[in-house]
């Protein structure tokens, strides 16, 4: 297994990355996309093994704002995954130079993965892998960012955040918590661009998520026209990467096979 690291330019803004590549040829990239207080080290050793359980190369990133990466503009508009899946991720695909990929996003790494395929017509994209994805707000979500809110000003949840953020921890959460508390971001939807997906989608949730309901998961499969696979695992919240990693790598190992390698 060979590690690769460093930063790409995009926009002007460094973005931290690492690329775990297996002994195969690795034609197939699986592009990790992280959560909304995510980054890099976040995905603790689960790139890593992903990588070599499945012989494809895996490439994470974190987006502005965000572990070692530059900071991002503020406020955060309520557009911002729009604009993340739009014009950053395009050419953070060049610029890691991928001709084929599987998108695997968490949580609002998941509504990015999905507003990309559905609204931008790229063949390097095979499939998507969503974990706890977003599609509409829901009251629940927003309840549990109020709870976080409350945990940070607390100091717990700062002090383990600063660990992966840093000096600029202060500027990661608050713009994430703003803009899903910012009473415009409560019309954000993303069902008109789910028709448009064709490739195969496997969507998974912890059974006892407190952001999001299996009410996600169900609009997503309904509503896309390619094929679709769901699962809700039980005895877990909302890393369902970090709380049932075995169960996850096994589900995401055999959804890769049904893909041409």
């Amino acid at each position: 297994m060979q590690k690769t690291e460093g930063f790409f330019t995009i926009d002007g803004n460094r973005l931290e990355y690492r690329l775990f590549s297996p002994a195969g040829d690795g034609e197939l990239t699986l592009v990790l996309l992280h959560e909304g207080l995510g980054c890099v080290a976040m995905w603790k050793d689960f790139p890593q093994e992903l990588s070599a359980l499945t012989g494809c190369q895996v490439l994470v990133y974190s987006r502005a704002g965000y572990g070692s990466s530059d900071s991002c503009s503020l406020p955060r508009p309520v557009s911002f995954m729009h604009d993340e899946a739009l014009d950053v991720l395009p050419q953070v695909l060049v610029a890691a130079g991928i001709s084929r990929a599987v998108l695997i996003g968490h949580s609002d790494g998941a509504s990015i993965a999905l507003i990309h395929a559905g609204k931008v017509a790229d063949p390097i994209v095979q499939g998507l892998v969503l974990m706890a994805p977003h599609v509409f707000v829901e009251e629940m979500t927003l309840s549990s960012i109020r709870a976080a809110v409350e945990a940070y000003a607390k100091g717990d949840l700062r002090r383990g955040l600063m660990r992966y953020h840093g000096e600029k921890v202060d500027e990661t959460f608050n713009s994430w918590s703003q803009v899903w508390l910012d009473p415009a971001f409560r019309e954000w939807n993303l069902e008109s661009c789910l028709a448009s997906i064709r490739v195969p989608v496997l969507l998974i949730q912890g059974a006892d998520d407190p952001y999001g309901s299996c009410r996600q998961l169900d609009s997503i499969a309904e509503q896309i026209s390619g094929p679709s696979s769901v699962h809700l695992l039980p005895y877990c919240k909302h890393a369902p990467c970090h709380e049932q990693r075995a169960a996850t790598l096994e589900l995401i190992a055999r959804f890769l096979s049904t893909i041409t390698r």
